[in-house]
């Protein structure tokens, strides 16, 4: 049967670990919200690329429109020069450019042909990444609203459980929370059953003298305490 100091520790050690668990959950918080802010980021500039590849191949579509016109313009302004030209050779001369001009017109209107085929993958390829990235950053801002209502609420229930904390520690002993604390430092959980001989927490085997202490019939050792990992040990039959 557990003494009444160890039945209070217990007590304490039960709420020690809710309030525990927590402020883990309430230190992770800002972790999580940022890591799909982060997400939320990822989806937003993934549109803008999307995006930006359109414009680019748009402005390589208008740059090209004006290499033709300018290329034709300049057809016109030769063929115009033919018709005033005397001399054959000058002739023949501006015949040649027109030919080269025309040449490079049709290399340009390919281009712009291929530009414009491009144009049409890219925007479906944006309109179906949009929504698809949207929905996505609609589904990731619903999860922050979530995780910041649970850091909200995982806030409240700390308050209350460092309150049933404090509560849980006003009946033990000065010494017995001395012990308790000085073990809570580093180890969790504090107060650990005997199980064949060893302790619960660090598995190792305990002295005679505690082991007797934990069923009660060492009545000079008020509360046994691990040899090896100094935590409090009870013994569970």
């Amino acid at each position: 049967m557990l003494s009444p100091a160890l039945e209070k520790l217990l007590v304490l050690q039960d709420r020690d670990v809710r309030r525990l668990a927590l402020e883990a959950q309430l230190k992770a918080a800002p972790r999580e919200i940022a890591a799909v802010e982060q997400r939320i980021a990822a989806e937003k500039a993934a549109i803008e690329a999307a995006r930006t590849e359109l414009k680019e191949l748009e402005s390589r579509k208008k740059l090209l429109e004006v290499d033709i016109g300018s290329a034709e313009e300049k057809v016109a302004k030769y063929k115009n020069q033919q018709m005033q030209v005397k001399k054959n050779d000058e002739y023949q001369a501006l015949g040649h450019e027109i030919i080269t001009t025309q040449e490079g017109i049709g290399a340009l209107e390919e281009q712009e042909l291929e530009v414009m085929y491009r144009i049409d993958e890219a925007k479906k390829k944006f309109a179906t990444a949009e929504g698809v990235l949207k929905q996505n950053i609609a589904g990731h801002e619903e999860r922050i609203r979530n995780l910041k209502e649970k850091e909200k609420n995982t806030t409240a229930e700390l308050e209350s459980a460092r309150a049933e904390v404090a509560t849980a520690r006003t009946p033990i002993e000065e010494f017995a929370l001395k012990v308790y604390d000085r073990v809570a430092l580093h180890k969790q959980p504090v107060c650990v059953p005997i199980q064949g001989g060893k302790c619960g927490g660090c598995h190792l085997k305990v002295s005679s003298e505690v082991e007797s202490a934990s069923r009660g019939k060492n009545p000079d050792i008020k509360l046994p305490v691990c040899d090896q990992c100094g935590r409090i040990v009870y013994w569970q039959a």
